[in-house]
């Protein structure tokens, strides 16, 4: 039951990882990759979201904040 919410969960701190380490060195592919993580952030936050256990919600919370400042990063100049 939990399966795809682990392996979301998998994905999206690994995407996390890989554009927080993009932006420090100002990766010419960091817009690229803040988008990806936003599409995946929010993937594994709509899941997250289905469980009703309290850190599935924190989870769900903190994924869906993530998107939203990756959707901003994608976009900047």
């Amino acid at each position: 039951m939990m399966a795809r919410c682990i392996a979301l969960d998998m994905d999206c701190a690994q995407i996390c990882s890989l554009a927080a380490a993009a932006m420090a060195r100002a990766s010419i592919h960091a817009k690229a990759i803040c988008a990806l993580c936003a599409d995946i952030c929010q993937s594994c936050g709509d899941e997250c979201a289905k469980h009703e256990m309290v850190h599935c919600q924190e989870c769900s919370k903190a994924c869906h904040q993530c998107a939203q400042e990756c959707r901003k990063m994608a976009s900047t100049a």
